[in-house]
């Protein structure tokens, strides 16, 4: 199913780490609470996005014609295979730069790794492995830090570029616009089964192909000019990213649950119990939020808390570019994307489930 280590010594990269992938994020609430004291720093007008709306990156505009896309993704193994693992984070933390509407121009890499346990051909394999997804990119990494850490952690600083007309916050959703999104969910419970040693063959390929595939639809989407918001599913689940979507727009978000793509395999898989700590922890920051319907069961609940490595691309659009929207998932191959709700007016709580 996967690739062994490099020495039947180490032990598996997942064994090493308390959470893996997004599933390593501070809970919401203990989030909100950290960050509530923190000072505010003055806030140069170039500066387009910060902190305020807890959105994917920031964004520093440049000059007419350009704005600079800022982030930085890092996390411990989601997978044993050290490859794999490179990728994955690669893959996530170039998200946030296509999230925002931009197209990445380079990386610099965050390497912590416990070098008295793994050898330096497992760590240079998950070097290889970021180093792919960047040339798939088109982007270097031209640089990054490396420390001596208890666990194994990688990831990257993303750099990215996009006209300052196009950036496209997660706060602009508008009451009556339709929710898409872009990639299946379940990648939480597909790396649980796997930590648990009851992932098939099968479902170990489902978790890396969509874990590797890079949001390139981000750029071609914030040129429409009927897309009014873009941020893309990770650690905090369908259900924490699209309440950040409706309280930027001060608005309520209903979902059809029925409509929302799942990864084949992972509602069983919940139903059985293999779901990660961090669902139930994004449960407990946001779930006073939501409104369930009647018979929505703990499998779906645990789905919709779901942490996403890598997760897909949510867009808020009008729905007359609906059909733009889903055209340009299809062109990248993205074809599980879908149509999965609204946003609406005067709504509370701000996040319904039907």
């Amino acid at each position: 199913m996967t690739t062994p280590p490099a020495s039947t010594n180490e032990p598996r990269l997942t064994s090493l780490s308390h959470g893996g992938g997004c599933g390593c994020k501070i809970a919401p609430g203990v989030l909100s609470e950290i960050l509530k004291g923190t000072a505010r720093m003055p806030v140069p007008p170039q500066l387009l996005v910060g902190i305020e709306t807890a959105d994917d990156a920031a964004v520093y505009q440049l000059n007419d014609e350009q704005a600079l896309i800022a982030t930085t993704d890092f996390f411990m193994p989601i997978v044993d295979d050290p490859y794999d693992f490179g990728r994955i984070a690669a893959t996530n933390a170039i998200s946030d730069v296509y999230a925002m509407g931009g197209q990445p121009i380079m990386a610099l890499a965050l390497v912590g790794m416990p070098i008295n346990v793994l050898s330096t051909t497992t760590i240079g394999r998950i070097l290889e492995g970021g180093e792919t997804v960047c040339r798939a990119a088109g982007i270097p990494i031209a640089g990054g830090h490396t420390i001596d850490s208890v666990e194994p952690i990688y990831g990257l600083v993303a750099l990215g570029l996009v006209h300052p007309r196009q950036v496209k916050r997660n706060a602009d959703a508008r009451p009556g616009d339709v929710l898409v999104l872009g990639k299946p969910l379940g990648v939480g419970v597909l790396s649980a089964a796997l930590k648990k040693e009851a992932l098939d063959a099968a479902g170990y390929a489902r978790l890396i192909d969509t874990t590797t595939r890079l949001n390139t639809p981000g750029p071609e989407l914030a040129r429409l000019p009927g897309v009014h918001a873009l941020t893309d599913v990770t650690g905090f689940g369908l259900a924490g990213h699209a309440l950040e979507l409706a309280r930027g727009a001060r608005a309520g978000i209903e979902l059809d649950w029925a409509r929302v793509p799942l990864l084949d395999g992972v509602k069983s898989l919940a139903a059985d119990g293999l779901v990660t700590g961090a669902s139930s922890r994004n449960w407990a920051g946001y779930g006073a939020d939501i409104a369930l319907p009647q018979g929505f069961g703990p499998a779906d609940q645990a789905l919709l808390s779901d942490p996403q490595t890598s997760g897909g691309l949510l867009v808020s659009c009008e729905p007359g570019a609906v059909e733009a929207v889903l055209s340009v998932f299809r062109v990248h191959g993205f074809e599980q994307a879908a149509v999965i709700g609204q946003v609406v007016s005067g709504e509370s709580p701000r996040l319904r489930v039907r």
